[in-house]
């Protein structure tokens, strides 16, 4: 009888297993591809969007800024325990231009963005103790937790005893 349950329980365990590679794929599916038929100074918006659908994200300056974002993680080999590892990751950086064609185009893989150096540099606060903007902002916060300055009369008359 146990010889039975160790047959079924390891027959479950293998027939449960895969051996396709779990796929996860985030953005736009084959954005190096898709990129080469974009050309510069004469695909307007409506011709990106046919291709490449709705970018990822939009910022608007200058000109439009479209940025698409292709990332693609398969899971690793047993002995990582199944921890996933990028494969792919793309970026297409477009600007456009304020007539609707495309007017810049980058394309950046995995290699690129290694080489991309990131300033180190912090922006210090504005604020310091000793100055006006700092003041009047402790009275203003000491304003709004006591509005009738209840902590204050609380506190002379305790002095005063």
């Amino acid at each position: 009888m146990p010889k039975i349950l160790y047959i079924i329980f390891l027959s479950l365990i293998v027939s449960n297993c895969s051996f396709k590679k779990v796929v996860k794929h985030h953005g736009v599916p084959f954005l190096e591809k898709k990129q080469l038929s974009l050309i510069v100074n004469k695909t307007n918006k409506n011709d990106i969007l046919k291709i490449l659908g709705n970018p990822s994200t939009k910022s608007k300056f200058d000109n439009d800024i479209w940025i698409y974002i292709e990332r693609k993680q398969t899971q690793s080999k047993l002995t990582n325990l199944g921890k996933m590892k990028i494969d792919e990751n793309n970026v297409l950086v477009l600007e456009i231009n304020n007539y609707g064609i495309l007017a810049k185009k980058k394309f950046f893989n995995e290699d690129d963005m290694k080489n991309i150096e990131i300033v180190k540099a912090t922006t210090n606060t504005g604020f310091k103790k000793n100055t006006f903007v700092y003041d009047f902002m402790s009275s203003m916060r000491q304003k709004i937790n006591d509005p009738l300055n209840k902590r204050a009369e609380k506190q002379k008359e305790i002095s005063q005893r």
